[in-house]
């Protein structure tokens, strides 16, 4: 006697996953195609199949949860491959797409990051934020297009002065405790999200691998995760050796690189200032030999000869030639094959941004231009904080969400046949 199963399609998230860029997914017969050609599928349930055929069917409860999700790195050979132009490929972006949306909270950032028409909102909190400080700065020095001259650890506003960025939105006031309440606000949220993506992956199955002994710590996993699948981008290397996986690759290590060697730049200044500048300096009272360089090292604007200035630039023109490679490949993309979607513009457009606003603030003041530095050091803030602020809601944030499912997967033997050890 067979038993009878009731399946309760749940239309509404069908109606929502097409309108995050999975609209072609009726368009899949369920060939098998994708999953055959895809280099990073497991043997034992390989994706993008069953999630072409859960997502036919409006089965939320089982894409929700689904890690498979987050180990494809839509390299597009799924997509390029079918022969109906089902764009599997795109599908598991939606869902990575809906996933952004639910996993953290407060959501309505999530709904806010669904849209091109939420933009404008994104854009205003920041940007009215420093407006106000701009405006409130400006009343005070008298000028909102101030030039400074420094007199020991004090400026001064004077018409023959220099631009400083810190005279106008003062570090210590303003900008370093924002940004520190920014950050603390993405940790929070990247918790949480984090803790709702584990909490859906207890119901997966282990994979049992001969010869492997006992499963591998999550820690251990996810150092391994780091070494390789982050540090290498090894994954990204193994989806295809076509011009068009090379640009992408290269894309990807490019702006990855790069914003590690403007963190590193970000972290050094950060240190320099308060350790050195006001606790070694001002509070412990050294003002020679290894507290002044410390102090050095954060004092700001920079020389373009200091070390760190010279990390700055170079981080900054790898993150230009990484995004060049990245939006051309994005632009260049067949559409009846693979397609952009707001997630994927939105991201390119804030790093550009800041990329483009961080390379203008240092051109503009080197060349004495008041009027064209502030503005753009302005709008170089809110980009900064539209990234930091939103990040655990935009498609940056699978650099977090995908290398804790990596780990996970690494953990419980979900892994593709070549790494399977």
């Amino acid at each position: 006697m067979s038993n009878t199963v009731r399946v309760q399609p749940d239309l509404k998230f069908v109606q929502e996953l097409q309108q995050v860029g999975g609209e072609s997914l009726k368009k899949c017969y369920q060939c098998a195609t994708c999953s055959v050609v895809c280099p990073l599928s497991p043997a034992d349930g390989p994706y993008p199949r069953k999630e072409m055929v859960w997502a036919q069917w409006g089965l939320k409860d089982k894409l929700v949860n689904d890690i498979d999700i987050w180990l494809c790195h839509n390299c597009g050979t799924c997509s390029d491959m079918c022969p109906r132009g089902a764009k599997p490929g795109d599908l598991l972006s939606a869902l990575r797409n809906m996933a952004y949306r639910s996993l953290a909270k407060p959501s309505i950032i999530g709904t806010w990051m669904s849209s091109a028409k939420y933009f404008p909102i994104l854009f205003l909190i920041p940007g009215l934020l420093y407006l106000a400080i701009w405006m409130m700065r400006a009343g005070v020095l008298g000028t909102a297009f101030p030039l400074f001259v420094a007199e020991g650890h004090e400026l001064t506003v004077a018409a023959e002065g220099a631009i400083i960025y810190g005279g106008l939105f003062p570090g210590d006031y303003f900008i370093d405790p924002i940004f520190g309440a920014v950050f603390a606000f993405m940790l929070f949220a990247f918790a949480g999200g984090i803790a709702n993506m584990l909490k859906g992956f207890e119901s997966i199955p282990r994979t049992f691998i001969v010869g492997r002994g006992e499963e591998p710590s999550f820690l251990s996993c996810l150092i391994d995760t780091l070494k390789t699948e982050v540090a290498q981008h090894s994954r990204f290397a193994n989806c295809g050796q076509e011009a068009k996986d090379v640009q992408r690759l290269t894309g990807h290590l490019f702006v990855f690189y790069s914003f590690v060697a403007l963190m590193i730049v970000t972290g050094v200044v950060a240190f320099g200032h308060w350790f050195g500048a006001w606790f070694l300096q001002h509070v412990m009272g050294l003002e020679g030999g290894l507290a002044a360089l410390i102090a050095w090292s954060g004092h700001t604007p920079m020389p373009l000869w200091s070390p760190v200035k010279l990390l700055a630039n170079v981080g900054a023109a790898g993150l230009v030639y990484g995004l060049m490679k990245l939006t051309s490949r994005r632009s260049e993309l067949d559409a009846s094959k693979s397609t952009s979607n707001w997630y994927d513009w939105y991201l390119l457009t804030v790093i550009w941004g800041i990329a483009a606003t961080g390379i203008g603030s240092e051109v503009f003041r080197l060349l004495g231009m008041k009027m064209l530095a502030y503005p753009t050091y302005y709008v170089h803030l809110v980009f900064v904080f539209m990234m930091l602020a939103y990040l655990p809601w935009s498609k940056l944030g699978h650099v977090v969400y995908r290398t804790v499912a990596l780990a996970y997967a690494r953990k419980i033997g979900r892994l593709p046949m070549g790494e399977l050890k």
